[in-house]
């Protein structure tokens, strides 16, 4: 047997003998979620965590996902290569991130299924490094003119344009470019404002202040559980504040295995973010969150979640512990809620005020979860109810493979939602029907 061959008869007996190890424990717990989730004990998976991931099949012609009841989706962009993150700028001009992660090394046999497993899905592979221009021109909620706007980039993500400046959130980095409104390309030599550590979970989402004096990024954790040491996960599973004036950086809040989505509640302007929490003890344990983040706040990561529900099979830091503070709302375990935008009322009929969440979907639980886009209602600048879907239909039902899978969330140029799919390699517009 070719050493290929063996490798992928180990990937095979990883994924079907813990899926089968965690069908003998007979869990299959009630989704964790809202504000007073219920959160199974944590469950040791042994020396084979869960590993199963839907092949990426992608869209045929003519497949779309569903919409809720009240709202139609169409394509408003095909045929991009991994669009992660979407940025719309003040002329209506639709900015798409092309990225993806690159595998490293592989560290053990497992560390080589769950690769293989993650190319697969087509969650790893060759990254884009681009950020692609899409123009709506004639209204009609397609885009027909596409162009490069930036590219030779480092695993791009978050974007921002503030004044005549566009912050891209590179992997490595937060740059800082010149912008002339309305241009079609930026070539000019770009400014490092902050440099970060990359690779692990390398998205770097940004996001302006209300005032364009500070810029708050997300920078999520190497490991699972900082099983590589405390040293190399120093300044990551945080969520920074730049001072564009003075040129300075600091951690704004920390503890956050891996924040990526942020927006800003806009009556009361607190920042909030979507949380990707550690894998190994459970389908539901713990979940991943939305939550305000407070300035100086700790939320738990490495040592313990849910506020303060201990990790065991972390080297413990008691006072770290006693500070962690507990997530606003649970989103489901392993959900991967990535995406993050306030949607005002009105935006798409029935919706009241409250946040659009883009679960990216699991990859390690028994019974998969997310693969779709799910709203949050807010009141008093708190969640304040039940989650609904909005766009589902994502994942096939014998969960074998996925057409697409939804990340990045904006509202668009047009009263719509833009939804970015990166194995369908779509930009999906939703609006009312």
């Amino acid at each position: 047997m070719s050493m290929s061959a063996s490798f992928a008869r180990v990937v095979a007996l990883i994924g079907a003998g813990a899926v089968l190890w965690r069908r003998r424990q007979g869990e299959s717990p009630q989704p964790a979620w809202g504000a007073t989730p219920q959160i199974p004990q944590a469950k040791s998976q042994g020396a084979i965590p869960t590993l199963k991931m839907p092949t990426a099949r992608g869209w045929k012609p003519g497949e779309k996902p569903t919409a809720a009841p009240g709202l139609k989706v169409n394509a408003f962009a095909t045929d991009l290569d991994h669009p992660r993150w979407i940025h719309v700028m003040p002329n209506g001009d639709v900015l798409i991130a092309e990225a993806t992660q690159i595998a490293g090394t592989p560290r053990s046999v497992f560390h080589y299924a769950m690769q293989a497993t993650m190319r697969r899905a087509a969650a790893l592979g060759v990254s884009a490094n681009r950020i692609t221009l899409l123009r709506d021109k004639d209204g009609d909620g397609t885009a027909e003119h596409r162009g490069v706007f930036m590219e030779g980039l480092s695993q791009p993500f978050g974007m921002a344009l503030v004044g005549d400046t566009f912050y891209v959130g590179n992997t490595d980095g937060v740059v800082a470019f010149p912008y002339s409104a309305g241009a079609d390309r930026i070539t000019a030599q770009g400014k490092t404002l902050v440099t970060f550590k990359p690779a692990g979970h390398w998205t770097r989402s940004l996001l302006p202040s209300k005032d364009g004096t500070r810029l708050y990024a997300g920078v999520g954790s190497l490991s699972n559980i900082a099983e590589m040491g405390m040293e190399v996960e120093e300044g990551r599973a945080a969520i920074y504040e730049l001072d564009l004036a003075g040129g300075t950086s600091r951690i704004f809040a920390s503890g956050l295995r891996n924040a990526v989505g942020l927006a800003f509640e806009p009556n009361t302007n607190v920042l909030w973010t979507v949380v990707n929490e550690r894998d190994g003890i459970g389908d539901e344990t713990p979940p991943d969150y939305l939550t305000s983040v407070r300035d100086g706040g700790f939320y738990g990561w490495p040592y313990c979640y849910w506020g303060q529900i201990v990790d065991d099979r972390v080297p413990q830091d008691p006072a770290m512990v006693a500070k962690a503070i507990q997530p606003d709302y649970a989103l489901g375990g392993h959900t991967a809620s990535l995406g993050l935008c306030w949607m005002p009322a009105g935006t798409l009929p029935g919706f009241p005020d409250g946040m659009v969440i883009g679960q990216h979907g699991s990859w390690n639980r028994a019974t998969l979860s997310g693969y779709k886009v799910v709203f949050v209602p807010f009141e008093n600048g708190r969640p304040s109810g039940p989650a609904r879907d909005i766009l589902s239909g994502f994942l096939a039902p014998d969960e074998k493979f996925s057409y697409g899978r939804p990340v990045g969330v904006t509202l668009g140029p047009d009263k719509s939602l833009l939804v970015a799919d990166d194995v369908g390699n779509v930009i999906w517009r939703v609006t009312g029907v």
